[in-house]
């Protein structure tokens, strides 16, 4: 590359990486180039969490027409208008979209969109999709990642569902297939069976939600089946058989075989990165077996002048992960490697109901990492809030450096569970122990006031303690 670069910096995507890496870059003072060829905020504003979320929100509010623990309260029922449900879900998005993304970039003047695809080329250019190529000092690859397909036979010639058309659906089946139970699969399913469909999910390994800890999956199995789903781990999905509106999928546990058939088939086994077409080899990126972009510490690659950040590096897929990592590519790219990327303290919420929310370590991921575990867990039949709320599905469980007593992780299962993993996040981070937890002021009737009595559980019997956790 001869002459100066038309930017300093060239954002490849236009997702909540592409977006933080861009502001980055402009608040460092950056000439900074913007391209997206579809459409702007990438998957969670667009077909993602934002949809998804309001769809459970709104499939939650039609369960509880039916389903509380207040006997004067009178249940009414009724068919949900999916349609409606739909296009309210639809307008959020596009409202977010326009808030969130376009009113954003307009007020950055520093930032230049470029609305086609591109690709890199060797020696610091992009070329976009009409030919034209673009220069750049620096260039940050944040193209995302989408839905990916286990190799099930016959599944290539199935009208399947993935997460996003299965939100766009024009009508409520009957009757569904979901073909995995990791977080996005076990959302979605719960949804539907709450909207009236009759749902039927499909996981390889023994729990539902596996990557989290066995008593989580267990918990969690256990309430979704009262609801009503049925559900099967431990299966090997063989072969899938469609016709226009009808599905049948055949699959094996141990020496047993089993059929289930239904209208609608939904798979979500796992996202892939985007990273086809990129032309990220012939540029000196390295790509990992999963089509992910290989980055060390700093977000860099094997290219010193491309970084990368969000769903295209891989695991975990979260927006929040995305956005930090977006700026933090785009923060080393421009400052010389100032930041590493660092994931210590990563809190996760699985949106289900219960819902599921973790941080740090598991019991036995402690013990691998040479840390005496000690484990507290609570079930929530002794926390006030949950008695009060009538809803006593689930428990808080804090795991602890026995030698220093420093709280090393927590696993939370509860009706609002996310909303309370902060404080054992910040509690690893800053090294708090059990006692900094139980000394601490907790208001009565939270669900806050769970992770002070979890806390005590570790040496006291707190069904002997009086209200307040005192």
């Amino acid at each position: 590359m001869t002459g100066r670069p038309d930017f300093d910096l060239v954002v490849l995507g236009g997702g909540s990486a592409g977006f933080a890496a861009s502001i980055r870059g402009a608040d460092l003072g950056a000439r900074v180039a913007l391209i997206e060829g579809g459409t702007l905020g990438g998957t969670c504003v667009n077909v993602g969490c934002v949809p998804s979320k309001t769809l459970i929100r709104a499939a939650e509010s039609q369960h509880r027409r039916t389903h509380h623990g207040f006997s004067g309260v009178p249940v009414t029922n009724g068919e949900p208008d999916w349609l409606v449900v739909r296009e309210q879900k639809d307008a959020l998005a596009n409202e977010l979209r326009a808030a969130k993304y376009w009113d954003v970039l307009r007020s950055y003047t520093g930032i230049d969109l470029i609305e086609q695809g591109g690709r890199l080329e060797p020696g610091g250019a992009v070329r976009l999709a009409h030919g034209t190529k673009v220069s750049a000092t620096k260039v940050v690859v944040t193209t995302g990642a989408s839905p990916w397909t286990a190799p099930i036979p016959g599944l290539a010639e199935t009208h399947y569902l993935d997460s996003a058309s299965a939100m766009a659906l024009e009508r409520l089946p009957a009757s569904m297939i979901v073909i995995g139970a990791s977080a996005v699969g076990l959302e979605l399913a719960q949804m539907f069976a709450r909207l009236g469909v009759e749902v039927t999910v499909l996981e390889a390994l023994p729990t539902v939600v596996p990557m989290e800890d066995p008593a989580v999956g267990m918990a969690l199995g256990q309430y979704l089946r009262a609801e009503g789903l049925r559900i099967e781990t431990s299966v090997r999905v063989e072969q899938v058989e469609s016709t226009a509106n009808r599905h049948r999928v055949h699959y094996r546990r141990d020496n047993a075989v089993g059929t289930v058939v239904a209208d609608q088939l939904l798979v979500a086994t796992g996202r892939r990165a985007n990273t086809r077409g990129l032309g990220l080899v012939e540029a000196g990126v390295a790509v990992g077996n999963k089509g992910e972009v290989v980055v060390n510490e700093y977000l860099g690659t094997a290219n010193p002048d491309v970084y990368a950040a969000g769903d295209v590096i891989g695991d975990p897929m979260f927006v929040y992960v995305a956005a930090y990592a977006g700026s933090t590519a785009a923060d080393n790219a421009l400052t010389r490697d100032r930041i590493r990327y660092d994931l210590t303290t990563l809190p996760r919420v699985t949106f289900t109901d219960p819902a599921v929310a973790a941080v740090g370590l598991t019991e036995a991921e402690a013990s691998a990492k040479g840390v005496e575990p000690l484990v507290s867990h609570l079930g929530l039949a002794h926390v006030p809030r949950a008695l009060v709320a009538r809803d006593t599905r689930g428990f808080i469980q804090l795991v602890a450096d026995a030698a220093s007593r420093r709280i090393v992780g927590a696993q939370i299962v509860a009706a609002d569970a996310g909303e309370v993993i902060m404080e054992a996040a910040l509690a690893i981070r800053f090294g708090l122990t059990i006692d900094n937890l139980t000394t601490t002021f907790h208001p009565y009737l939270t669900l806050a006031e769970g992770v002070k009595l979890a806390a005590q559980t570790f040496d006291k019997d707190v069904a002997k303690l009086s209200c307040c956790a005192a």
